[in-house]
């Protein structure tokens, strides 16, 4: 049987573990940050699936100690994120949880979600844009008028459905594969920035 090579430590993964990081995946939203200038101090962020926790840690970081982020997923979250983060465990795709709008309306949705991965790569597909298109509903309901919103997306025939509904709530939207992802994957992160106005009849 082949070896996973997603279980091999890399670079990227000795570099996050050496900076305190407990995945390689903070360098994907760093570069993100760097390119399209995601993260300001004192801003508001809402993490979707924000498990084991870097994309939290970097965030807050950035934001700063005038700055709210919260973090959720349904699984644990054990690090410690930071003074200026709430963690909270539950449903991070449901807007009938009350817990996301606790510092709504935010500056900035983001979403590294992905599905457990079942071997068939159809079904995996179908799947990454179902989590997608739930957190951009998400970022609908609760990004403020001039937000961010980022979300990761496995590539498949799909892509032109996500990308357009982004398109519809931003101003502009850009794909960005970082150079942090494994040569294997088919992931893209889309990138909404500038949301639109919200119309009066929400």
């Amino acid at each position: 049987m082949a070896k996973n090579p997603y279980k091999r430590a890399d670079h990227f993964t000795r570099e996050a573990k050496k900076q305190g990081y407990p995945a390689r995946s903070v360098f994907k939203l760093e570069e993100i940050d760097r390119r399209v200038r995601l993260f300001r101090a004192g801003q508001r962020v809402l993490d979707l699936g924000a498990a084991p926790g870097s994309w939290s840690m970097y965030a807050a970081q950035k934001i700063g100690p005038q700055g709210r982020l919260l973090a959720v997923d349904l699984a644990p979250i054990t690090i410690a994120v930071g003074p200026n983060a709430t963690v909270r465990q539950g449903d991070a795709l449901s807007l009938a949880n009350e817990d996301l709008a606790l510092f709504a309306p935010y500056d900035v949705v983001i979403s590294d979600m992905a599905p457990a991965t079942t071997g068939s790569k159809i079904a995996d597909q179908a799947r990454s844009f179902e989590l997608f298109m739930r957190a951009v509903a998400i970022a609908d309901a609760l990004v403020k008028p001039g937000g961010a919103f980022v979300g990761k997306l496995f590539m498949s025939e799909d892509f032109g459905a996500a990308r357009d509904a982004l398109r519809a709530l931003f101003g502009e939207a850009r794909t960005i594969r970082p150079e942090g992802t494994r040569s294997g994957s088919g992931e893209v992160f889309l990138v909404g920035l500038a949301r639109k106005p919200i119309p009066a009849e929400r």
